[in-house]
């Protein structure tokens, strides 16, 4: 397989998703009261360390709010799989389901086949996240080809906080070409 990740400073792709509450969401387009927005993808529900990192994003949310940062996290799984996982998270922001492997291409996501139909019933997303600033541009990405590799939330908050901060002036990084 062929792997293209997304470009640092790129537009980034508008691409819709069921959402656990119902109707869709937009990735790429933050919500009326932020101007940057966070995307999460993980796993899926076979996945104990997914549920880990996303309940620790939900105890730090208001600080990525603070930041006007909405937060929105993703995954291939289907709503009964996606709603038995979130039981035990019960986030405060909005999650999505559904997440095709067109779209995991587009977001040049690694696409793992599952071990058994125990683990998940069909191919799911690596973890993933991205930052998309108020231009619409991929402002910081990480993406990870096992579950073992995320971005450590608290050093994240702070480099948002100090990217954010206009009189730091900081660039989109990785863009030399």
């Amino acid at each position: 397989m062929k792997h293209t990740a997304l470009a640092a400073g790129q537009v980034f792709p508008q691409l819709s998703v069921k959402s656990v509450e119902g109707g869709e969401l937009t990735l790429g387009t933050p919500g009326p009261d932020f101007d940057w927005q966070m995307i999460v993808v993980y796993r899926g529900a076979h996945c104990p360390l997914c549920t880990r990192y996303l309940k620790q994003l939900n105890d730090m949310l208001s600080e990525f709010h603070q930041l006007k940062i909405e937060v929105l996290a993703v995954s291939a799984d289907n709503l009964d799989r996606a709603q038995r996982q979130l039981a035990d998270v019960q986030p405060d922001f909005p999650v999505g389901y559904d997440l095709s492997i067109g779209q995991m291409q587009e977001l040049g996501l690694y696409i793992s086949q599952p071990r058994s139909a125990q683990e998940a019933p069909s191919p799911f997303a690596e973890p993933g996240l991205f930052v998309v600033n108020d231009k619409q541009e991929l402002q910081l990405m990480d993406i990870s080809n096992a579950p073992f590799t995320r971005p450590d939330l608290t050093a994240l908050i702070g480099g948002l906080g100090f990217i954010r901060n206009p009189d730091n002036n900081y660039p989109i990084r990785g863009t030399f070409k």
